[in-house]
């Protein structure tokens, strides 16, 4: 038989506790456009400053400038998030419609027309984007881009849907109107018409926008 150990035995030390873990860059840069969108939406272009949205987002001045060369730099990146958030919005909404051109035309259309596109937060931060198109030109160039790119995506959707190619470009112009007419009185006036009644419109003109081609 073997003999006992009576060698005193070490303790055992407990592991140090994990540090937290530093924000991950994306999530940080993530945190000042979203910081950016509540500052421009509450206190507009004017005051859309570095030390404002720094204080927004909980973070030194400083850090705002790590990530984004300046106010315009982070302001433009705020405008293509904003932008793809209502994109996925659409998108979502024609994945969801019935596997039909009227059907995926209409989702397309009357999705401005509900959250969360249809919101006086994000119509405020929309104003604060287009203040700056006449005096930018990077935010010039993404209106022009993000406008081309709504106008080609509803075109396609009205080809499909029986519109004649000679008269797509016109077609889409006027239901772009309508569609951004309708969305900023929903806005600004919520009690003036519900989100049904702007749906119920929308779809009537796409009526006779289709020539009754379902």
């Amino acid at each position: 038989m073997q003999a006992a150990d009576t060698r005193p035995k070490r303790a055992t030390q407990p592991r140090p506790a994990a540090l937290p873990r530093r924000a991950e860059p994306d999530a940080r840069r993530q945190s000042l456009i979203e910081a950016a969108m509540r500052v421009l939406a509450r206190a507009g272009a004017n005051g859309a400053s570095v030390r404002a949205i720094a204080q927004e987002a909980g973070v030194s001045p400083g850090l705002v400038g790590h990530y984004f060369t300046g106010i315009d730099a982070l302001i433009a990146e705020t405008y293509t998030h904003v932008d793809a958030m209502v994109t996925r919005a659409l998108d979502a909404a024609v994945a969801a419609a019935p596997p039909l051109p009227r059907a995926r035309l209409e989702a397309f259309v009357t999705a401005s027309f509900t959250a969360p596109i249809a919101q006086p937060a994000l119509l405020a931060t929309w104003i604060a984007f287009w203040s700056l198109v006449t005096s930018q030109p990077q935010i010039a160039r993404q209106h022009d881009e993000q406008y081309a790119g709504y106008r080609a995506r509803l075109e396609g959707l009205l080809r499909e849907a029986g519109v004649a190619e000679a008269d797509l470009r016109h077609a889409a112009i006027a239901v772009t109107a309508l569609v951004d007419g309708l969305w900023l009185e929903l806005c600004l006036s919520p009690q003036c018409f519900s989100s049904e009644e702007a749906g119920a419109i929308a779809r009537r003109f796409l009526g006779t926008v289709c020539g009754g081609v379902a």
